[in-house]
């Protein structure tokens, strides 16, 4: 043994020699061009001198010890061989410490500093809460929320922990040597011992990473080197243990381990471990969840009680561990052995509740949010992980009102879905423009997947074991339900998933408080979890007719100064214009295939949607210029070419351009940037940013309150739009003297083959979109009796405003009556003659059926049958 000692010194010996001489050969070679040669000289001149006074010095000392020293006896030279030996080694120890704390010349990396060791940054997941004070959600790379509070774990915890994992953690100061004496004999014996490290070491790895460290100035250039790293890691601890204990009490030191260890199942942190595996708080543990908890440390995988969850005890080494944890409790003097005897044979009871960064509800606004505080940071020069900062985030979405709008468009969407397979059985719905079916299609979408691009690569030469592939080989896989809520499970190859999810109609719904940009509910899609694709900011499709009020915007408000009662021939219109380099006719036509060949007020025309006089108005009376200026300022950020369609919605744009630009008709013309976050504070409760309403008069007053109120004309002239609203389970509140309170306006839109449905519709507090579509604009309803945007987005609305309606909680977002235009206040004719009343005689209602109207609203929704065409 002692041979084996004495070799392991010679070698260190011999490696640090070579080193510190390396170290001094790069000292001196700096100091003489740090100096200059003449500069050098003197100063080894002086060095010369010293040395040879040390050397007299010396001289003495040396004849003083001769004379005292019997340098003849036997045990003379053992001891001073002894003393050398001991010596050198404090003064290796010393130079080896330096070299540790100061990574001189980053050959052992960096060592958590002062600050560091005093406000120790721990993962932790980022929260995202409502504007209502709901968790909605998290976001980690490792779950985590710390426990503050010592006093919220339970004792039972702290004490199956430090009886197996440092039986004298109260005894040490960081380094327990009598553990480390008792692994030098185990070594020595050939027997295991344990590894000695206690439980401030172990909190030193987990906090600063030690051991997981890999970049140049974090692992130094000797931690490159095996067998000589994992001697630094582990000095790094030693040192590092010993500092914790001088700025943290044992209490606290227990805290912090707690907070860091990983436990398995995306579990990091006691709190959230005892909400994954028992559903409970940490206060709340007892005797045998604790000694489990504790028990996963040595092993997450093996020793997990998910794993032998249903299995017979003899199989179970999560069993057979936790009684482990009991016996060294009992060992310990924590616990009593008839205690033990009583609770080792019982099983483990779980009670699962494990965390997912999609759980809760707002799953497409969460990606949102995310996006915006990485903008946010990037452009203020902040370094911000939101995945690992413990970020406190204030939406500005009502967790009611967003449940509301996830469920209408769920709802909404089961029916369109049923009625839209209905229309396309037999038959495959991807179709081109004449309407027949786009050969090779679900081939061309196969081949941009990530899965064919993997089999391309497996099999290089061979297209046939590719498509082979795709084609045949099957595999149980959970889909999005067709039939029922959720999801289900069924045997599919990879052209079989595609055929399936190609034939979904897919939807996105916002909605908005007019005054401040709060968006209060963002549906991006059908189901997150299976339609990653955001169909409220991330998805752009031509706007229809729901683009048609920045026309009449730009007619009132612009140049021209028109009234609502400008009138404008409703008649075949034809332009040329130039496409692609080459002259065509453009002839818009009305959605019903008629002309009334009349002068027809733009109070009508907008409530009609006649597309005739729209045209007109855009190219003959405002021009594409001047709609597309209007637009822009509204808050439309999308590209606008203005060509002569621009006024029919033929351009692209996002249902969150369009909410947001449709908030100067409500809020008086001033426009208000949408905005999703209120505040961001840091893990500790710090306030970083607050977020501001960015609020821009737009148009003049005078013009906002026209528009909104011929956009009410649309909701109440009659038509599909309205009687949708007005009829069977109608959201409309009634009056008095047979009259609807004007508490609704808004805007259907239908694109070309009907491949969009919009509906926008304003109240007096809120305003909400939804589209409707497929992903590919190739796949859409054959007729406008299923695929207008009265007949596919307007539904959800409805079902929406029902819920709002008839929610207690939510009164102050009940529809209430704009307010009436008054002549002395609103210059411009806007009665265009023809009396106050705008209602069609079929939907006059009298005294005695205005109760059963109210009675409506307190009922389950029914879809509507009407065939009233809606023009759009």
């Amino acid at each position: 043994m002692f041979q084996k000692i004495q070799q392991y010194y010679s070698l260190i010996k011999s490696k640090l020699n070579q080193g510190l001489f390396f170290l001094w050969s790069l000292l001196l070679m700096g100091v003489q061009k740090l100096l200059g040669q003449k500069q050098y000289g003197r100063l080894e001149a002086v060095c010369n001198q010293s040395i040879a006074y040390y050397d007299s010095q010396r001289a003495k000392l040396q004849a003083y010890y001769d004379a005292r020293v019997d340098k003849n006896s036997p045990y003379y030279k053992p001891i001073v061989r002894l003393w050398r030996i001991a010596g050198k080694t404090v003064l290796y120890v010393l130079v080896y410490l330096f070299v540790i704390e100061t990574n001189i010349f980053w050959l052992t990396g960096q060592m958590p500093s002062v600050d560091d060791l005093q406000n120790p940054k721990l993962s932790q997941a980022s929260e995202i809460y409502s504007a209502d004070g709901v968790l909605l959600g998290k976001y980690f790379a490792e779950n985590r929320t710390p426990i503050r509070d010592y006093k919220l774990i339970s004792p039972y915890l702290v004490k199956a922990l430090v009886a197996t994992e440092d039986s004298r953690f109260y005894e040490h100061t960081g380094i327990d040597f009598q553990a480390w004496a008792g692994v030098a004999v185990g070594i020595v014996k050939g027997g295991d011992r344990g590894g000695g490290s206690t439980i401030s070491q172990q909190l030193a790895k987990n906090l600063f990473k030690t051991r997981t460290k890999k970049s140049f100035t974090k692992t130094g250039l000797l931690g490159y080197i095996p067998g000589l790293n994992k001697l630094i890691y582990k000095t790094k601890e030693w040192v590092t243990a010993i500092k914790l204990e001088r700025f943290y009490t044992k209490d606290e030191i227990i805290l912090w381990y707690l907070n860091t260890v990983d436990y398995g199942n995306n579990a990091y942190g006691i709190k959230v471990a005892a909400k994954t595996y028992f559903n409970t708080s940490p206060d709340s543990l007892n005797i045998q969840e604790a000694a489990i908890l504790v028990g996963l440390q040595k092993a997450t995988t093996t020793y997990n009680p998910k794993r032998y969850d249903g299995k017979p005890l003899a199989e179970n080494k999560a069993w057979k561990r936790r009684n482990v944890v009991l016996s060294q409790m009992v060992k310990a003097g924590y616990l009593k052995q008839n205690e033990y005897d009583s609770l080792a044979p019982l099983p483990i009871v779980l009670h699962e509740n494990q965390e997912s960064p999609y759980d809760g509800t707002g799953n497409y606004f969460k990606v949102a949010v995310a996006k915006f505080i990485q903008d946010w940071a990037k452009a203020n020069d902040m370094e911000i992980d939101l995945y690992r900062d413990g970020l406190k985030i204030t939406t500005t979405i009502d967790s009611r009102l967003q449940m509301h709008a996830e469920e209408a468009v769920e709802q909404g969407m089961r029916s369109t879905q049923k009625s839209f397979d209905n229309h396309w059985t037999g038959q495959n719905p991807w179709v081109d423009e004449t309407g027949k079916e786009i050969p090779g299609f679900i081939d061309s979408v196969a081949k941009r997947t990530e899965y064919y691009k993997a089999l391309v690569r497996r099999y290089p030469n061979n297209p046939d074991s590719v498509w082979y592939q795709m084609k045949h080989v099957k595999r149980k896989m959970w889909v999005y339900s067709r039939n029922t809520l959720g999801e289900e499970e069924q045997t599919m190859s990879a052209i079989d998933s595609i055929n399936y999810y190609k034939r979904f109609l897919q939807a996105g719904m916002m909605t908005m408080d007019p005054y401040t940009g709060h968006i209060k509910a963002w549906v991006g899609g059908l189901d997150f979890k299976y339609f990653k694709y955001d169909h409220v900011k991330q998805s752009k499709r031509q706007a229809g007719s729901t683009f048609k009020p920045f026309v009449y915007t730009a007619a009132i408000d612009g140049p021209r100064d028109l009234s609502p009662c400008f009138t404008v021939e409703d008649s075949p219109y034809s332009l040329e214009i130039e496409e692609n380099g080459e002259k065509k006719i453009w002839s818009p036509h009305n959605a019903d295939g008629t002309f009334s060949y009349s002068l027809m007020p733009l109070k009508r025309a907008l409530a009609k949607s006649v597309n005739t006089v729209t045209a007109r108005l855009t190219n003959e009376f405002v021009g594409p210029d001047t709609v597309a200026y209007y637009a822009k300022k509204m808050g439309i950020k999308s590209p606008l070419k203005p060509v002569a369609s621009i006024g029919l919605g033929s351009i692209d744009v996002s249902l969150y351009e369009m909410i947001g630009a449709y908030s100067a008709f409500v809020n008086e013309g001033i426009h208000v940037e949408p905005m999703i976050i209120t505040e961001i504070k840091d893990q500790n409760g710090k306030v970083l940013v607050n977020f501001e309403p960015q609020a821009e008069r737009v148009i003049k007053k005078e013009s906002a309150q026209l528009m909104r109120y011929m956009l009410e004309g649309v909701i109440h002239e009659g038509g599909t739009a309205s009687s949708l609203l007005w009829g069977d389970g109608a959201v409309l509140l009634p009056e008095g003297n047979n009259r609807y309170a004007h508490n609704f306006a808004g805007k259907t839109g239908t694109t070309s083959n009907h491949s969009d449905g919009w509906f926008i519709g304003m109240t007096q507090n809120l305003i909400s979109g939804v589209w409707v579509g497929g992903d590919d604009r190739s796949i859409h309803f054959r007729s406008g009796a299923l695929g207008e945007g009265s007949k596919t987005a307007m539904p959800i609305y409805k079902r929406f405003m029902i819920k709002v309606v008839n929610d207690p909680l939510l009164a102050m977002y009940k529809p209430t009556p704009f307010d009436k235009l008054d002549k002395r206040v609103v210059k411009k004719d806007f009665d265009c003659g023809g009396g106050t009343s705008i209602l069609p005689d079929s939907l006059q209602v009298s005294d005695s059926e205005l109760d059963s109207l109210n009675a409506l609203m307190g009922e389950p929704e029914t879809q509507s049958d009407s065939s009233t065409s809606s023009p759009n």
